[in-house]
């Protein structure tokens, strides 16, 4: 599967999230994308909507955060209001990030934002965690036929598996799954990194990663267990006052997270048991039959003067048994590496 021309099978899709760490300030958005490519970043994604597209402006107790999150005591509109990213950016950044070499994609949360998305002809689509349950909408955006890039952060196994059937019904398979862990820092006992392999099993599609825990190491992990695309939040620094800074990883940061992804990838290979030239060599290390007493011709090799030891020139240790108690074919000394000519 392929997202604007980046193969999934053959590299992990690292992807910066800048959701509100812009503080409504677009040259800060800008300085942003920069330090995501700088980093390392494949993509650059945003979020796509406004406060009236995502909620209403009541204060009533539904619409109250008061659920333990950093952002508790204000209204949901009050928070979307501060961190929606204004539609009439995207040109911008879209042309900026595009320049740069990153791929542009964003989360529409309505079907206002996917009809907008489509005039920028994003290549793909993500969806939110807390619109996995909006199965209109996930139908709406697959029926695009772009890949569709879904976070299962409070969902259910059941939840996905509707997910996915509405990505179907629209002949759209194009469909990555991300782990997620939907609290703001994610606490590390509740990301349960292991779902990644059997979300695999069970769905038959990519899967990846969207984190927000406060470091490097459970992305990293991810890799390992067979992620394909990591989704992790950018800022330029922890002095934007954020509503995503205590999640959201800075430049020096996020370039170490995809150093060590890209050295897991190459640590991970691919399965083999042929020896490179290098390891080859290295086997002169290993054990072999030595003489490690003069020897004379005609004289019988016996335990004293025959062992398995480094280095491994002479033959394998598992001829020993049937070395001992022949004879030598000629004198030999100590150090030899034994060999079959020698042996009468």
């Amino acid at each position: 599967m392929k997202i604007d021309g980046f193969d999934l099978k053959e590299r992990v899709f690292i992807v910066a999230e800048l959701s509100a760490n812009h503080k409504q300030d677009i040259e800060l958005a800008k300085d942003t994308i920069h330090a995501m490519k700088e980093a390392g970043a494949d993509a650059v994604k945003l979020q796509t909507y406004t406060p009236d597209t995502i909620t209403i402006n009541c204060d009533n107790e539904y619409f109250r955060i008061k659920q333990g999150t950093l952002w508790d005591g204000k209204t949901f509109y009050q928070l979307y209001q501060e961190a929606y990213t204004p539609w009439e950016w995207h040109y911008e950044l879209k042309e900026l990030a595009e320049k740069l070499g990153l791929i542009f994609f964003s989360t529409p949360f309505d079907k206002t934002a996917v009809d907008f998305l489509e005039e920028l002809d994003v290549p793909a689509y993500k969806v939110a965690s807390f619109e996995i349950t909006d199965i209109p909408l996930i139908e709406y955006i697959a029926s695009k036929g772009k890949p569709v890039i879904i976070s299962t952060g409070i969902a259910t196994l059941c939840d996905i598996q509707e997910a996915v059937d509405a990505c179907l019904r629209q002949n759209n398979d194009q469909i990555v799954l991300l782990k997620c862990t939907s609290a703001y820092p994610a606490p590390l006992e509740e990301v349960n990194l292991n779902t990644i392999p059997n979300m695999k099993e069970i769905f038959g599609c990519y899967v990846g990663l969207s984190d927000h825990t406060t470091g490097i190491e459970v992305p990293v992990a991810s890799v390992a267990l067979g992620a394909r695309v990591i989704e992790k939040h950018f800022i330029l620094s922890k002095d934007v006052d954020s509503p995503d800074k205590e999640f959201s990883l800075t430049p020096e940061e996020f370039k170490q997270m995809v150093e060590a992804v890209r050295n897991v990838e190459k640590a991970l290979g691919r399965v083999t048991y042929s020896l490179s030239e290098k390891i080859k060599k290295s086997r002169q290390f290993g054990r072999s039959l030595f003489v490690v007493r003069d020897i004379k011709a005609g004289e019988i090799f016996t335990e004293d003067n025959v062992r398995s030891i480094r280095p491994g020139f002479g033959l394998p240790p598992k001829y020993l048994p049937e070395i001992l108690g022949r004879r030598a074919r000629k004198d030999i000394k100590k150090g030899t590496p034994l060999d079959w000519n020698l042996i009468e």
